[in-house]
């Protein structure tokens, strides 16, 4: 097994795959994140060298663009197209952006799924959610919630304005806040997944908000940046960060108070997951159709719904009680 880490430019990348010599029986799986240099893509990208280790027969092209847009992913899908690879998996930029490029994948026989952020159903052949939606879109607002006993005005940051996952999470939230007595969403921003812009969304947040209790990030990117930038305002004990992020990235932050408490589910997981089950379909062994149970190795199976669409696990909460427990681990 190998593992190349490309970017952007057609000609890198082919000439890389065609630098393995992978043999023909070799399924080759390309796991395409929404930019590189991500600290959650790159944990999922261990999960998915796990998944093509225990398989045996598979290679990992783990790549992406350099920043997160939907121009730079189809850049790089349309390398992969050229080079014939068995199945591309995707966390997406955009929903709709990417469709024309993955269906001119499946066109050519490659199998396409996406993963974590999803595409427009045309142009994929199933969509595998780390989670629930609606349940992490009440886990986000809950964190917020249960260290404001008499409520208050909270504020998202978030990645881009066309990340799926992001979207529909927030969305989710949204619904739920019937159920928080007093949370007031005063505001939505975004970083793109950039830490530089999330750090400064969130210092806007803090001069626009001054009575803001708690900022919500979604985003594993967007927590940490939100968290410095309340830290460097002098604000800890004052507004909470929470969202989703890393525990490797979060420790110092709970520690310091910044941020209470937040949530994930395991990157490593999720990239072994999404590995497993488009090896399975690329290899005839499954076919990705409501009803469907397609199994994802040590994580069990994944049921497909009418959407053809699958969760993999509940969110798990972090906080000062656990976090040394998991910084070293992911």
């Amino acid at each position: 097994m190998s593992i190349l880490r490309k970017a952007l430019t057609t000609a890198a990348l082919a000439t890389a795959l065609i630098a393995t010599g992978a043999a023909a029986e070799t399924k080759r799986i390309a796991l395409v994140v929404k930019s590189l240099g991500n600290g959650f893509f790159e944990a999922a990208a261990r999960g998915a060298e796990e998944a093509a280790k225990e398989l045996g027969d598979v290679e990992i092209i783990y790549t992406g663009p350099t920043t997160t847009t939907a121009a730079g992913q189809i850049e790089v899908i349309n390398a992969l197209i050229a080079q014939r690879v068995d199945a591309i998996a995707v966390s997406a930029n955009d929903t709709d952006a990417l469709v024309p490029a993955l269906k001119r994948a499946m066109d050519r026989g490659i199998v396409v799924i996406s993963w974590d952020s999803g595409v427009a159903p045309e142009g994929r052949q199933m969509h595998l959610n780390p989670s629930s939606n609606p349940l992490i879109g009440n886990t986000i607002v809950k964190l917020a919630a249960d260290h404001l006993p008499e409520g208050g005005d909270v504020a998202f940051l978030s990645a881009t304005t066309t990340s799926t996952n992001q979207n529909i999470w927030i969305e989710e939230a949204t619904k739920v806040l019937p159920n928080y007595p007093g949370i007031n969403v005063v505001a939505t921003v975004y970083g793109d997944d950039l830490a530089d812009k999330s750090y400064r969304e969130t210092q806007g947040l803090l001069q626009t908000y001054p009575n803001l209790k708690a900022i919500i990030a979604p985003t594993s990117v967007g927590i940490v940046a939100a968290a410095q930038a309340v830290t460097d305002a002098g604000k800890v004990g004052e507004v909470n960060v929470t969202g989703l992020g890393l525990p490797s990235e979060m420790a110092g932050h709970v520690k310091s108070g910044a941020s209470q408490s937040f949530a994930i589910w395991n990157p490593v997981d999720l990239g072994y997951a999404a590995t497993w089950i488009a090896y399975e379909l690329a290899s005839g062994n499954a076919t990705a159709e409501p009803g469907a149970e397609i199994p994802m190795g040590r994580i069990g199976t994944v049921t497909l719904d009418e959407n053809t669409e699958g969760a993999m696990s509940d969110p798990f909460t972090y906080d000062a009680s656990n976090i040394d427990e998991f910084s070293s681990v992911f």
